[in-house]
């Protein structure tokens, strides 16, 4: 009986493990870096503000889909197989910054400069408005695998933790929601109005003169 042919996505899997090691060095540095430069913003946070820094190392078959969907067609063709490459995702190994009220994004973002100079920026935009700052580039740690990490509002954070779970991992029954006009526009109006309650709980904090 003859062998069956491996598939692109047998050779990505073996990929994927061929890269962990490094994918769970690059994730770790960042983690330990982005740690280490926000402490001095962590320090002085006030006692209704929060800063929660997490990480993540993208799992084999997310990676798997992530690359189809960039291909065209969102498939991959059989020859040549070589053609496809995990390594050439940029969130394999990812961190989050997530802060309460929005108000501190842009001292993280500042400070995280400082480190991050020459990565490569990629801000995460909604109707217009910033959403998100997001970097991706090579740590220390591994000339393959790139890092990548974001900054954004914890209620935007656990927001889109559920939507991507609940439309973009979804069973196959519920597959295409997330691109139903109708519900398009609901992701929208709940990241405005977010956006807006935290606005107008800033807008009504006393300075710390009035304290």
């Amino acid at each position: 009986m003859a062998r069956a042919e491996r598939t692109v996505e047998d050779r990505l899997r073996e990929e994927y493990f061929d890269l962990l090691p490094d994918i769970r060095r690059v994730t770790e540095q960042l983690e330990t870096e982005i740690r280490y430069t926000l402490l001095v913003v962590s320090r002085h946070l006030r006692r209704h503000e929060r800063l929660v820094v997490t990480s993540r190392v993208k799992d084999c078959e997310s990676a798997i889909r992530k690359l189809r969907r960039r291909q065209e067609g969102r498939s991959f063709e059989a020859e040549p197989p070589e053609r496809y490459s995990l390594s050439a995702l940029n969130d394999l190994a990812g961190v989050r910054v997530l802060v309460f009220p929005r108000g501190r994004i842009s001292e993280i973002d500042l400070a995280l400069h400082s480190v991050f100079e020459d990565w490569e920026p990629d801000p995460i935009q909604e109707d217009g408005g910033l959403l998100a700052y997001k970097y991706r580039g090579y740590t220390r740690a591994s000339p393959t695998v790139k890092g990548e990490y974001q900054i954004m509002s914890i209620l935007t954070g656990l927001f889109w933790d559920v939507e991507h779970s609940a439309m973009y991992k979804p069973e196959p029954r519920l597959a295409g929601i997330a691109r139903h006009i109708g519900m398009m526009q609901r992701t929208t109006e709940v990241l405005q109005a977010l956006k807006a309650f935290e606005e107008q709980f800033e807008a009504l904090i006393p300075s710390d003169e009035d304290a």
